[in-house]
């Protein structure tokens, strides 16, 4: 089914309820899709991730297969 199939249909079922229930439940889907989780992070968070992304932009970083293979012996 294409996406604008998939839109009409649920635009149909939508038109059709009289349930709160379900009204409540699409509006809380709708707007959890819509939080933007940069925004809920303080300043020190962003400053934490700008800076992993300045280092791995440099290359400096572990490849993870390393990491796998320095755990291994834990396991």
């Amino acid at each position: 089914m294409s996406i604008e199939a998939t839109k009409l249909e649920l635009m149909q079922l939508l038109l059709h309820t009289q349930k709160k229930s379900v009204l409540a439940k699409l509006k809380r889907v709708f707007e959890e899709e819509s939080t933007d989780w940069w925004g809920e992070m303080n300043t020190e968070e962003k400053e934490e991730i700008q800076v992993g992304m300045k280092q791995a932009d440099r290359g400096e970083y572990i490849d993870q297969n390393e990491i796998k293979k320095h755990f291994q012996k834990w396991h």
